[in-house]
């Protein structure tokens, strides 16, 4: 039961017909009940392992500077050019309304939420609970009241209900710009909700970050489609970005709303990425694939396109990736 509110969401597309947005190219983002039904009762279950860990982020301290962790899932903290920012927070032990049930994490947070730096800009992609986690995102609110939390147009409610403060809603192509860096809300492929009564009533997207010595792009959650040409023609190549490529299979299921490897990397060529990394994978158990199996089609995708292992590379939650510095 714990792995079927995800294709549960998805069904929810079928029953609840108001829905509010729709991607770019009008793509559906469900699939019909009798599809539902043969992935419930064929689905793999793949053996649960974890993935190896880094305890590198513990040599950061509040002098620390230019840097990047991947603390799992869509989960990155990013420090540069005087800006602290953390993308998609999600600490909680399962990826689920409920606390007793739902997918469960496989690892830690390689950061925990309590020994975090202080955060200055919180991005959210979209509502989905392995993305949006209200219980982190107050917690995160708490130590840090003059944060900044940018999210789609739908869920800035959704925060506030909370009591949490400082939130910016966005549509696709709407900017802010945050001293002197500028953040640019841009479209993906994907689909909303956080019940069977709320689909598509809130938007998603990706988070293009133009600081300002380098440029980071956070893909949130999609399935392949132009969008990242259009990000590319619009806001230029980013420096690096951070895409996913987990959550894939089976294939004829899940297509639509999640990239595989191969995909995630023509993403990366289709922004025009000097370097990309790689997220949502290896931290929840939500679909049919081996936990260890993205990895492997990723370093095999690189080499279909002849390109070096080092251009999209998969980092350890916790080991910390050196951004350039600031020129003096």
């Amino acid at each position: 039961m714990k792995r079927f509110i995800l294709p549960l969401l998805l069904f929810s597309t079928l029953i609840m017909p108001n829905e509010r947005f729709k991607n770019t190219d009008e793509e559906a983002a469900g699939k019909s009940f009798k599809d539902f039904l043969k992935w419930s009762f064929t689905n793999k279950k793949p053996e649960l392992v974890a993935i190896d860990s880094s305890d590198e982020w513990k040599q950061l301290n509040s002098s620390s500077s230019d840097y990047l962790v991947w603390i799992g899932h869509a989960t990155y903290l990013i420090n540069k050019d005087g800006l602290t920012i953390l993308t998609d927070p999600v600490f909680s032990k399962r990826a689920s309304p409920v606390r007793f049930a739902g997918p469960k994490r496989l690892i830690p947070p390689a950061i925990p939420i309590e020994k975090l730096p202080k955060i200055d800009v919180i991005t959210v992609s979209h509502n989905h609970y392995d993305h949006l986690d209200l219980r982190s995102l107050k917690k995160i609110y708490k130590a840090n009241p003059n944060a900044i939390f940018l999210v789609p147009k739908g869920d800035k409610r959704r925060l506030e209900r909370r009591g949490i403060e400082n939130v910016k809603e966005f549509l696709w192509w709407e900017e802010i710009d945050i001293n002197g860096s500028k953040f640019t809300f841009t479209p993906v492929q994907h689909w909303s909700a956080r019940g069977i009564a709320d689909r598509n009533k809130s938007l998603w997207g990706g988070w293009f970050m133009e600081l300002e010595t380098e440029s980071i792009y956070h893909a949130g959650d999609t399935g392949y489609s132009s969008d990242f040409i259009e990000t590319r023609k619009r806001l230029g190549s980013p420096d690096l970005s951070l895409i996913p490529m987990g959550a894939y299979a089976p294939r004829w299921f899940m297509k639509t709303n999640h990239v595989n490897p191969k995909e995630a990397v023509q993403i990366s060529l289709d922004l025009g990425s000097k370097q990309s990394l790689a997220m949502h994978w290896g931290t929840f158990l939500l679909t049919d694939e081996e936990v260890l199996e993205p990895p492997a089609l990723l370093k095999k995708a690189l080499e279909e396109k002849n390109l070096d292992q080092k251009y999209f590379i998969t980092l350890k939650p916790g080991e910390v990736f050196n951004l350039l510095p600031r020129e003096p």
